[in-house]
């Protein structure tokens, strides 16, 4: 299952059932799980760990140095999880030690064609990102973002948990959990109420989150007092204590709506 074309440091570790296809290189300090399947023209260098069961497709590259002007060539970090599916021509770049050191991605990930992943980024389990989509360095993605094709986030911008970036977005703040935001400059424009859905949350706690949206961005409140108010009428609800925490969260401000949203 190891192609005899296939170019691998002998420091690197693969382990059982991994595939590797012709004209890839894996080179030195690089673990690989279990059953991980790495297509031809790959590029794996290291310190890099990737757990079980991820697929590389071809011209992917991970875990390369940042380009960034401040790496110095210090000795940095790649974390990957397992389960990951990480299409043709992906960019995932190392840490540098002007960040975390590291950049983690989680696991059940989809990151379609032409993704990047920048520097000291952290990314959480089942994030989706479209064709092209780009997260520049030290940015978090929580759990359940989606990313539409050509979405753009500069560095140290948060994105929340169950966010939806629509396609084409320039995401210039952060970006409150469960919100969907669209445009250039991208705008709030509701609560994701479709990823909701597919994930099985009851009607009731959908409005309950749409209400929330409505209390930060349409109640004239300051965003303090909206989160205030928030944990005070929904203080046994996890879900909107995510959204009030993300909102307390952010170092950049919170992105705004257009009028009309939701």
């Amino acid at each position: 299952m190891i192609d005899a074309r296939a170019i691998i440091d002998p420091s690197a570790q693969l382990g059982d059932g991994v595939e590797v296809g012709p004209w890839t290189l894996i080179g030195p300090d690089v673990v690989i799980g279990d059953g991980c399947v790495i297509g031809p023209h790959a590029v794996i260098k290291g310190p890099t760990r990737m757990g079980a069961g991820n697929r590389i497709f071809q011209f992917a590259t991970i875990g390369e140095d940042t380009p960034a002007l401040a790496y110095r060539g210090e000795p940095t970090r790649l974390e990957i999880g397992d389960g990951n599916v990480f299409r043709e021509g992906v960019t995932v770049h190392r840490g540098m030690e002007q960040g975390q050191g590291a950049t983690i991605v989680g696991s059940h990930g989809l990151f379609m064609a032409y993704v990047h992943i920048g520097h000291d980024c952290t990314v959480g389990d089942h994030v989706i990102m479209a064709n092209n989509a780009s997260v520049s360095g030290h940015c978090t993605v929580g759990d359940h973002a989606n990313f539409g094709g050509y979405a753009g986030v500069p560095q140290f911008r948060a994105i929340g948990a169950h966010a939806h970036i629509a396609g084409m977005s320039l995401v210039l703040k952060d970006v409150p959990a469960y919100v969907t935001v669209a445009g250039n400059p991208a705008a709030a424009v509701g609560m994701n109420v479709e990823g909701m859905r597919r994930r099985g949350y009851a009607p009731e706690l959908i409005g309950i989150l749409r209400g929330a949206f409505k209390t930060l961005y349409r109640s004239g409140l300051t965003a303090e007092e909206a989160c205030q108010q928030l944990r005070r009428e929904h203080a046994d609800c996890p879900e909107v204590e995510r959204f009030v925490a993300s909102v307390e969260a952010s170092e950049v401000g919170v992105i705004r709506p257009r009028r009309g949203s939701d």
